[in-house]
């Protein structure tokens, strides 16, 4: 199994209710180091250009206000198979349909409040980790 990198958002529902380190603990728990991490406040401008391959989808402008709502905590998550491992424990989008004790499951408020985003692809994970952070950043 390869060692991958991935990025994580903490999103604003859950640094509100401070729930970050519960979610922590559960990348922890399966087996992925937090190599890098960042609390922010996203810019609309930032928001934006992160999530510009959804510009043309009818949830665009609420997931880009929803975004910048409050602070996130991005971080680089490290493991094996790290993207897969992520979004097992990330659970399904739609927290209705999310596995039992996934992140989704027990902490999103619903489908666009679901507390956590994770890469999709290694491609994917590359471009959002290098908006976050620079490789001096990223220590394991």
């Amino acid at each position: 199994m390869a060692v991958e990198r991935t990025l994580s958002i903490i999103k604003p529902d859950a640094t509100e209710r401070n729930i970050t380190g519960k979610i922590n603990q559960r990348f922890e728990d399966a087996g992925l180091r937090i190599v890098a991490q960042r609390r922010l406040q996203l810019t609309t401008e930032q928001a934006q250009a992160f999530y510009a391959v959804h510009k043309e989808r009818p949830f665009y402008n609420d997931l880009v206000a929803f975004m910048t709502s409050g602070p996130v905590v991005a971080q680089v998550l490290e493991g094996e198979n790290a993207i897969e491992k992520n979004r097992e424990v990330m659970g399904a989008t739609d927290p209705s349909k999310a596995d039992q004790g996934t992140i989704r499951a027990d902490f999103a408020k619903n489908i666009e409040a679901n507390s956590v985003h994770g890469s999709d692809s290694p491609e994917t994970a590359r471009e959002e980790i290098k908006f976050f952070f620079s490789n001096i950043d990223i220590v394991g």
